[in-house]
């Protein structure tokens, strides 16, 4: 059984934020599949059946506590670590780009921090999605939490598709065939 997390904040008030393009992701797949979202309180999640069954969930703790659920999840669905892809967004790649790596650092990302720290690993896949950095002079946090701007929405929709797609390719395959199709320089390029 693998594990598709999206990342965000839980609310109305960041629902279209730049750091809530993970819940984006996840709500993309469960619109594909018509999948049924279940509250359990630290997590909202849903379940498709099938012949590469998998779960897809949104923390619902906030992002800087997002590993608390994502933890408890899978802990309690027998489900390592290298079974689980975390989406996020990523500051330091430009708008629209995707990178997905079968384990690494947290970077600056305080959602991947919670989530290695709660894990105790960073040994599982992560899909970063390039949200870009904006002026740098703008206090990091209020970019994220900024929303996007009329004129990014094309790029943001087809990076939230692509995303989808990788993600629920991983689903199915090895996350070496994901990152083979989805990384830079491959079979299917990404959009610079």
């Amino acid at each position: 059984m693998k594990l598709i997390v999206g990342l965000g904040n839980p609310g109305r008030e960041y629902a279209e934020t730049r750091h809530n393009v993970g819940f984006k992701v996840a709500d993309e797949i469960g619109r594909r599949l018509n999948l049924q979202w279940r509250n359990d309180g630290d997590i909202v999640f849903a379940k498709s059946f099938g012949a590469h069954a998998f779960f897809v969930v949104k923390p619902q703790t906030f992002m800087n506590r997002s590993g608390y659920a994502v933890s408890r999840f899978a802990g309690y669905h027998q489900i390592e670590p290298g079974e689980i892809l975390v989406v996020v967004d990523e500051v330091d790649l430009p708008l629209g780009r995707i990178r997905i790596r079968s384990k690494g650092s947290a970077g600056t990302h305080n959602g991947l921090k919670s989530v290695v720290e709660q894990l105790g690993t960073r040994e599982f896949p992560r899909l970063r999605m390039g949200v870009g950095r904006g002026d740098a002079r703008r206090d990091l946090a209020d970019y994220v939490l900024a929303t996007f701007e009329p004129a990014e929405q094309p790029e943001v929709e087809s990076l939230i598709t692509r995303a989808a797609d990788a993600a629920q390719m991983f689903a199915a395959e090895s996350i070496e065939k994901v990152m083979n199709a989805y990384n830079p320089g491959t079979a299917e390029p990404e959009v610079d």
